[in-house]
Formats: structure tokens, C-alpha cells, sequence
């Protein structure tokens, strides 16, 4: 194997075990935090049911975006739903027709799902072009943008731009690299090609890994443990307690 095969091959591993490890501590840490208050974002459903539709909505349809500002949530679900297409597409990268997951192949090596994929990658460019250019342009927002929100978007246009050279424009061996995607899940490592835009395209998607734990990218686990969107509006019938209060008050009444 080249040295680079090598290196790409161990930095892939560290990049997952970082990732991995990383998520599922921040997740460890949302589920732990305590929410004292009752305060589920009004006009709130009253059933638990209500709020898995409620919380459907926002994953699927982005319903707060879209009431909050038009034109935000164009750009913000064209990026997301494009992303959503693009890992479909990247998924046969991954999956063998013989291999574990060899039944979601016909799924996954439609025409319509590769086509959709591919120029999936415009939608995606444009939509962060979009999200950019509110950081720039809309005051308010300006004012509250750290340098690291410029730097994640600029990250993300790196990754798609140049995943969208390599399909339309600089073509790089796509059986080569699948069988070094494929040697990395199955631990029988392969030469990758040594493509400038491979090289680049994969090293930045290796570094997207390592900071996601530690990026806002983290609203994407974190919605989900939001008080304001998870909670039913119940106040008046249920009694609210966190766990921590629960504990004061069963210790208050022991020493009652």
C-alpha cells in the first residue's frame, strides 16, 4: 500500500472513533441536563403524541424556519434535503452487492436515487451560498456571527464543491475508490486514488468528523433535546419536576 493509502486509511479511523465518541458523549450530556421549567414553545401541543408530530414537522419540514423567516428556510431546507440525497447516493460507496447490507443495493444503485444524488450537489452549493450570504447581509444576523459560523459554511462549500468537480468536471477512479472505502469497513485496506481533488475532498471530510462534537453543527442531535419543542403543555394537569428536584424533594420528605 502507498503511504498515503496509509495514512488516509488511519486518519478515516481516528476521525470515526473522535466522531463517535464525541456525539455520543454530547448526546450523554443533553439527556442529563436538567429541565426545570415547563416551557414548551406556544401555540404547544398537550399529548405526547402531539409532540412527535410536532417534533416531525421540525426535522422533516423545518416549521419554526418557515414561520420565522421565508427566505432562511429555502436555503437552509434546500441545503439540508440536498445533503439528505447526496449521502444516499454516497451510500454505494459503502455497500457491496454481496457484502451485509447487500439487500438495500437495489435501493441504493436506483437510477432515479444516483441521478437525484448527483445533481443533488447544485441544491446544495446554492443553498449554502444562500445561508452565507444571510451572515453577511442581514444585519441582525451579522451581529451574532462568530468566525467559526463563516468557517463551517466555507468548510461545507469546500466539501461539495469539490465532490461536484469530481462528478462533472476532474473524474477520478470511482472502482478504486469504492474498494478503498470498502478495505476500510471491512478492514482489508486498498490503495486510494491519488486524485488532488480525491485527496482534498476526503481530508476535509475527515476534518468535518473530528470537529463535529464540538460544533454548532450539534443542533442536528440537539433538537431533539430541546425543552422548548420535546415538553407536552401540561402544566396545570402534571406537575413538572426535573430529576435533580425530585431528589431534594424525596430527601426532604425522608427527613420529614
Amino acid at each position: 500500500m502507498t503511504v498515503l493509502s496509509i495514512f488516509f486509511a488511519l486518519l478515516f479511523y481516528a476521525a470515526t472513533a473522535i466522531f463517535v465518541i464525541g456525539l455520543a458523549r454530547k448526546i450523554m450530556q443533553y439527556a442529563r441536563t436538567p429541565a426545570p421549567l415547563k416551557i414548551p414553545t406556544t401555540p404547544a401541543p398537550v399529548t405526547q403524541t402531539g409532540v412527535v408530530l410536532r417534533m416531525a414537522r421540525e426535522v422533516v419540514l423545518f416549521a419554526s424556519l418557515f414561520k420565522s423567516n421565508k427566505w432562511t428556510w429555502l436555503f437552509g431546507w434546500m441545503f439540508h434535503l440536498a445533503l439528505l440525497l447526496a449521502f444516499f447516493r454516497h451510500l454505494r460507496y459503502t455497500i457491496h452487492p454481496d457484502g451485509v447490507f447487500g439487500f438495500m443495493w437495489p435501493l441504493i444503485n436506483n437510477p432515479i436515487v444516483l441521478a437525484f444524488g448527483q445533481y443533488a450537489a447544485f441544491a446544495m452549493l446554492l443553498g449554502l451560498i444562500g445561508l452565507f450570504g444571510r451572515r453577511i447581509f442581514v444585519d441582525r444576523v451579522r451581529y451574532i456571527s462568530a468566525p467559526s459560523d463563516y468557517l463551517m459554511l466555507i468548510l461545507l462549500f469546500a466539501i461539495a464543491g469539490t465532490g461536484t468537480l469530481m462528478s462533472f468536471v476532474e473524474h477520478t477512479d470511482i472502482v478504486q475508490l469504492k474498494a478503498f472505502v470498502l478495505g476500510l469497513i471491512t478492514f482489508n485496506w486498498q490503495n486510494m486514488p491519488a486524485d488532488a481533488l480525491v485527496i482534498l475532498h476526503l481530508g476535509l471530510v475527515a476534518f468535518l468528523m473530528i470537529i463535529f462534537p464540538i460544533s454548532k453543527l450539534l443542533h442536528a442531535p440537539g433538537l431533539f433535546f430541546s425543552p422548548t419543542r420535546n415538553q407536552v403543555d401540561n402544566p396545570r394537569e402534571k406537575r413538572h419536576i426535573s430529576a435533580w428536584g425530585q431528589a431534594i424533594d424525596d430527601a426532604e420528605a425522608n427527613k420529614a
